[in-house]
């Protein structure tokens, strides 16, 4: 798939379904990027008692209300991860697996991602690392990679890779590892072993959102933002847990609601 929307939104949890219904109140083409629900935290809450408006419900009943409004909006759901968000011209490139999105902002609304990154995986990131086989293969073609990663899309990203003349060493991704080089990533140590590569392929269910976008500033593990909830990077806006405490439904409701208005407004102010 490559299609280009008004507006990307990275995350379907509440800030993002918030956002796609705002920015869609208002005319605006909307894609919603997002892991399906049942990976989210909400999905997993026993009871949730504190939403105005909403009688105690589970987190699971929750989403499902959810998914409905945001099926009914006319927004589009593409079930999957996001790698990266390039500008582009006027706009960005939104990489999801092997698909492209553009648009002319983004909203980031992907929560909290708690994970423990490998030594050596954020310093060499960019630098022989990558977190997107189809985005970055073509500079490996001919070389040897590794593929880090369990599941589907690992396999995939690998038989990609396979298929673009790259020699290919796959690992799971249970397994601990280290990434070392000088200039770039060079060598992959598993279980105290050194494979030297020259690329490190790290296929995981989320990239956190603080490295998303080159330039996004953040703070004690959270996006900056203004009022407006405008990040650091012009044309990228953020909603939710993803921009630091309180971790309510409230706040990244409201907090989505902003972020589309400012959005739309963003987007209005380019076309005149």
């Amino acid at each position: 798939m490559q299609a280009s929307y008004d507006v990307v939104i990275i995350g379907g949890g509440i800030a993002g379904v918030s956002a796609a219904l705002s920015c869609r109140s208002r005319g605006k083409s909307v894609a919603v990027i997002a892991n399906g629900e049942e990976t989210s935290s909400l999905y997993k809450a026993e009871r949730i008692a504190n939403y105005p408006g909403i009688p105690a419900a589970s987190g699971k009943e929750i989403c499902a209300v959810l998914s409905a409004q945001l099926a009914e909006s006319g927004a589009e759901l593409v079930r999957g991860r996001a790698l990266s968000v390039t500008p582009i011209g006027a706009g960005f490139g939104v990489a999801v697996g092997s698909e492209f999105c553009g648009c002319a902002a983004v909203i980031l609304a992907a929560g909290i991602t708690r994970e423990k990154l490998y030594p050596g995986e954020g310093e060499f990131l960019g630098r022989g690392v990558s977190y997107c086989a189809t985005c970055d293969g073509m500079l490996y073609r001919g070389k040897t990679v590794a593929v880090v990663g369990g599941g589907e899309e690992a396999a995939r990203d690998a038989d990609f890779l396979e298929s673009i003349g790259c020699t290919v060493l796959r690992f799971p991704q249970t397994a601990r590892y280290e990434i070392r080089g000088g200039m770039k990533a060079d060598t992959l140590v598993a279980g105290g072993e050194e494979h030297k590569v020259d690329g490190v392929f790290v296929i995981k269910d989320t990239v956190s959102v603080t490295r998303l976008v080159p330039g996004l500033a953040y703070e004690n593990g959270g996006i900056v933002t203004d009022r407006m909830m405008r990040t650091s990077v012009p044309g990228v806006f953020a909603a939710g847990d993803c921009t630091g405490k309180p971790y309510q439904l409230a706040k990244a409701a409201g907090e989505g609601n902003v972020a589309a208005l400012s959005a739309c407004e963003y987007i209005d102010k380019k076309n005149k």
